[in-house]
């Protein structure tokens, strides 16, 4: 990869296997909205040249000595932060903010490839039930889509209005749903993502017909919404998040920008003791619950949802390019070996 240039097919040797590592058939690798800013240079990487792809599944192809749960064979999906588990971060269970932590497919060799090792640390067995695309996508989308959740103190019950409805909307609906929630609005200016919201049970909120906070204080009588999650990447959209909060509601911020957001501190946060809440990655402790919500049909993709692209870079740097517009689907998805 190279900065703000298309993607380039390289031959490049597999990795040697240290100890504690694993070698992985790469089966499917998502596109993620995080890429196509890693190839414009929006968002900083580490060293170049790089593969891209931080959304992986596949199968075990070799384990290192010392990994003792994991065999040839095994079907994984890979926890994209690499972590030390010795500093005071990653003790607390903290791994996003290790000291000398790397991110797959941006500090480190990612999935857009036939092999990938990742400690074996990183590598959580995959049940049959779950299709690799599906796994895949879920490592990155799904998993911080709960961590959001969780950070928002999120409780049966409570209401919530999600802005932004890909991969990370998706996910955050039906997680909500699996929490006994009340009411979910969904914010979207895109009329096939309004659409599929409306399908699934919520409450679509056309941004570009109102203003979506107007229209959600109208639909909740004046009072708005216990939770809100920002999944878009936009101050105006950060600040309708807070603004849409009823007493002691929590904005949870996950999108990123480099813009800045006005609050007015005491009649928009203070008066209603409404918090903002920053959310970074996931965890790795909460992916097993995670892969048992795919398991159980709690949190699904169905095949209309994905769009399948093979591991060649003319097809991937399109999908990529078709991220900078509102795309219909919910991800796409590097389909690099069958699921047998």
């Amino acid at each position: 990869m190279q900065l703000g240039k298309p993607l380039e097919e390289a031959d490049i040797p597999i990795a040697e296997l240290g100890s504690s590592d694993v070698l992985i058939r790469v089966a499917a690798a998502g596109i993620c909205h995080s890429d196509a800013h890693y190839r414009a240079g929006i968002s900083r990487i580490g060293s170049l040249p790089l593969t891209l792809g931080h959304e992986i599944a596949g199968r075990v192809e070799k384990v290192g000595a010392q990994v003792a749960n994991l065999a040839a064979g095994d079907r994984v999906c890979v926890h994209y932060l690499v972590h030390c588990g010795r500093c005071e971060f990653c003790v607390r269970g903290l791994e996003q903010f290790c000291r000398s932590g790397q991110m797959i497919g941006k500090h480190r060799d990612g999935g857009y490839a036939e092999f990938i090792k990742v400690p074996g640390a990183n590598a959580f067995p995959l049940p049959d039930e779950i299709p690799f695309e599906v796994g895949a996508i879920m490592m990155c989308s799904s998993a911080t889509a709960l961590h959001a959740l969780k950070k928002a103190r999120f409780k049966a019950g409570e209401s919530i209005a999600i802005f932004g409805f890909g991969g990370l909307g998706f996910s955050a609906l039906q997680l909500a749903r699996a929490f006994d929630c009340e009411d979910i609005y969904v914010v979207e200016i895109n009329p096939a993502k309004l659409a599929s919201a409306a399908s699934m049970g919520a409450i679509a909120i056309d941004a570009r017909s109102a203003d979506p906070v107007e229209q959600i204080k109208e639909a909740t009588a004046g009072t708005g919404v216990d939770v809100a999650l920002e999944l878009i990447g936009s101050a105006k959209t950060m600040r309708q998040t807070v603004l849409c909060l009823a007493p002691l509601g929590r904005a949870a911020l996950v999108g990123l920008t480099a813009e800045s957001m006005s609050i007015h501190p005491y009649t928009e946060l203070i008066n209603k003791e409404a918090e903002i809440i920053g959310v970074s990655d996931h965890l790795a402790t909460e992916l097993p619950a995670l892969i048992e919500f795919a398991r159980s049909g709690k949190l699904r993709f169905p095949p209309e949802t994905l769009r399948l692209v093979d591991l060649d870079a003319a097809q991937i740097n399109a999908a990529l390019d078709a991220l900078e517009d509102s795309i219909d689907h919910v991800r796409t998805v590097i389909k690099v070996t069958s699921d047998e």
